[in-house]
């Protein structure tokens, strides 16, 4: 009996191609997930690296030798000399001294006044966006032309300062020649340019602390007076250190304002007797004027050392006011419970 033989099944479609492709999607579907971020970041390292952390450990290196500014490519090997030539120079002093009083002078009432401004400014006022620009409108003009302008109105002869002052039988003062007056005028630039910068700063941390807690402190009976100490300084804390930090950044390499105040050659030198001269201006004169980059370098190390060690000043001190922190609390907190159970 002749049999039937079943028709062959179609054959299956090759599935190789597929499966040899999934592990691939996959590697990249990991590679996507894992190197995306790091390739998001990498344009914010490369240019840190080339321009920030390349000039500085460069300029560490130039800093162990003699260096002139004629022949960069000529450096004698010196090791710690520049530095301990720095240490003995009388010049080196001045400039931090100077440096630190003119950053004093000028950040003390800059930050005050900038508190006081912004806890104006976070109050319901007509047209407060025209006072924020306002406020605002110093830190947008260049230093070249605030310092030109302010030289002028400190003029020994024909300033206004001088005229008003004049107004109310105060003689003529030498604003340039004098050490006080001329780092008075120098932070008087500074105050003006800075002062609503740090303003807009301590406001927009003010309008994020919530309303409740001032209509808590009116309710048990606080003035004006204490919500600003007691819920406003308090709750914009972290911003206010921040603004310390900034302004004593700038006040250590503050550099257009004596310059142009200066008008001239005593600019380099900070006056004929150095009584201005910062170590921004220190720097600037060893480097191109002396052309000893060596020792520039030396200065621009100084002040990097230096505002490290105000760093670590800074945190060792929040450390310790945090760690002072609960035991103040739990002090009150017991002198309040004590004085519920008396009545």
């Amino acid at each position: 009996m002749a049999t039937s033989s079943a028709p062959a099944p179609p054959p299956t479609p090759a599935r190789d191609g597929p499966r040899r492709r999934q592990p691939l999607r996959n590697l990249f579907h990991r590679l996507d997930l894992r190197a995306a971020p790091y390739t998001f970041i990498a344009p914010f390292f490369i240019i840190f690296g080339a321009f920030s952390l390349y000039p500085l450990i460069y300029t560490s290196w130039i800093s162990l030798h003699r260096v002139e500014l004629s022949a960069m490519d000529m450096m004698e090997w010196q090791g710690f000399e520049n530095y301990v030539n720095l240490w003995q120079d009388d010049r080196f002093w001045n400039a931090l001294t100077n440096t630190f009083t003119i950053g004093v002078i000028s950040t003390v009432p800059q930050l005050l006044m900038a508190l006081g401004l912004a806890h104006l400014l976070n109050y319901r006022l007509r047209g407060s966006a025209f006072f924020r620009v306002a406020a605002l409108a110093p830190y947008a003009t260049s230093v070249g032309a605030a310092a030109l302008v302010f030289t002028m109105l400190f003029e020994r002869d024909f300033g206004m300062i001088n005229w008003a002052l004049g107004l109310v039988g105060i003689e003529n003062v030498d604003w340039e020649n004098e050490k006080w007056p001329a780092q008075l005028a120098i932070s008087t630039i500074v105050i003006w340019r800075w002062t609503g910068y740090n303003a807009l700063l301590y406001l927009a941390a003010m309008q994020a602390i919530p309303r409740d807690r001032y209509e808590a402190a009116a309710i048990d009976g606080a003035s004006r007076w204490q919500q600003f100490t007691r819920v406003t300084v308090p709750g914009i804390r972290a911003t206010i250190v921040f603004t310390i930090v900034l302004s004593t950044i700038g006040a250590t390499q503050i550099f257009g304002e004596p310059l142009i105040f200066g008008q001239g050659p005593n600019g380099v030198t900070g006056g004929a007797d150095n009584q201005y001269q910062t170590l921004g201006l220190l720097l600037y004169e060893e480097g191109w004027r002396n052309g000893q980059m060596g020792r520039a370098a030396t200065v621009a190390w100084a002040m990097f050392l230096i505002l490290i060690l105000v760093f670590v000043l800074q945190r060792v001190l929040a450390g310790a006011r945090s760690r002072r922190e609960p035991g103040r609390r739990r002090a009150a907190a017991g002198a309040a419970s004590a004085g519920r159970q008396s009545r």
